[in-house]
């Protein structure tokens, strides 16, 4: 079971690792197995997710308002159907509907063969790779509010749907995506964020009920993770979007690339288990 120390620990891992493209699943993962604790399995990494979500909601609220105020009076409202904060409104539905549908469809898998560490090793390999290929080819111009489209959005979507698999990283697979349609880096990462929201406070109040119960940690510790996953994660956003304004995402395809063949080495050798 997760006790109070490892709960510190891995709300700490949660929030500087969430938003980066260096997936926080993976590291809570391997962090775990590393130190001889339980696996906090899906629904405590799920629920303490609902920590830096917040973040997001707070760092972002003036857009998130403007966003969900728009697009409910755009309803009865005609003329304002084709303002950019009404057409995000859908973008955010449209571009949720993978993750939903198939973190669904795939959620026993997602709860057990996914967590296989050599899994997590391999895919934060490749993905680093697809990741670095996307930075170095993407023509960084696009913006969210001149050039987003129903179809981009659905692509998003896709991308973000990778992230069911720990090592893939939510923020990477779906800024990727966004780098090759050409998007700037800023508002690839902007519409990862939002796009985030519906899928992660979905998954983790549905996940709530899952808490304290079979092998799932308790209430408190988990509590206490998701407070200081939100505090750390509101530093991490601020920090990322302005890193990324005026740097490429080579350090992190580098620490990827290091972290994964670290995983496969330590279960080859037989370190840890997988």
């Amino acid at each position: 079971m997760i006790g109070w120390f490892e709960a510190v620990v891995l709300g700490l891992i949660q929030g500087l690792t969430e938003f980066l493209p260096i997936s926080s699943s993976a590291h809570i993962r391997v962090v775990s197995e590393f130190a001889g604790w339980d696996d906090p399995g899906a629904a405590f990494t799920a629920v303490i997710q609902l920590g830096t979500e917040t973040a997001v909601l707070i760092y972002f609220r003036k857009e998130i308002w403007e966003i969900v105020s728009t697009w409910t009076r755009s309803l009865w409202t005609k003329e304002l159907r084709s303002n950019w904060a009404a057409r995000m409104g859908w973008y955010v539905i449209v571009g949720s509907l993978p993750i939903g549908v198939l973190g669904v469809v795939f959620k026993t898998q997602i709860e057990t063969v996914a967590r296989d560490l050599r899994l997590i090793g391999s895919t934060l390999i490749i993905f680093a790779i697809i990741l670095w290929i996307a930075d170095h080819t993407a023509r960084n111009k696009l913006t969210l509010e001149k050039h987003l489209s129903f179809t981009h959005a659905i692509v998003y979507g896709f991308a973000q749907s990778l992230a069911l698999i720990p090592g893939v990283s939510r923020s990477g697979g779906t800024i990727t995506a966004g780098l090759l349609l050409d998007y700037r880096r800023e508002d690839a990462a902007k519409y990862s964020f939002l796009l985030a929201i519906p899928a992660v406070l979905a998954s983790g109040l549905l996940e709530l009920s899952q808490i304290g119960e079979n092998q799932a940690p308790d209430w408190g510790p988990t509590i206490l993770a998701t407070v200081i996953s939100f505090a750390v994660g509101y530093a991490a956003v601020a920090w990322f979007l302005r890193f990324i304004s005026h740097h490429r995402f080579t350090g992190f395809v580098v620490y990827r690339i290091l972290l994964g063949v670290f995983i496969l080495i330590a279960v080859s050798f037989g370190w840890i288990d997988a």
